[in-house]
């Protein structure tokens, strides 16, 4: 692995670690503030390992993100949107 790799995937352990201790931080507001949320890092997680050669499915690369299976993160840690948030992402879409 070269120096550059492990730089990367050293910041992408400490961006999860990051949001891992930062759960109440919803992906609706991930989205609304920077455009992408976890749910996107997962799907980049599928996409680089098929880059790779390697078969990953979307919920196997969820649970390495969320670091449990999603479906108990979004019961354990998500709350329900806002008519405000969802107006925001409305709009974010549009554009």
């Amino acid at each position: 692995m070269s120096d550059t790799t492990a730089i990367e995937a050293a910041v992408l352990r400490r961006l999860l670690q990051h949001l891992d201790d930062n759960k109440q931080v919803q992906n609706i507001e991930l989205m609304n503030l920077a455009g992408f949320c976890r749910n996107c890092l997962a799907k980049w997680y599928v996409a680089a390992a098929a880059e790779q050669g390697e078969t990953l499915d979307y919920e196997e690369a969820r649970e390495r993100i969320y670091g449990m299976p999603y479906s108990e993160w979004k019961e354990k840690h998500q709350q329900p949107a806002t008519a405000e948030q969802l107006a925001q992402f409305e709009q974010a879409a549009k554009k």
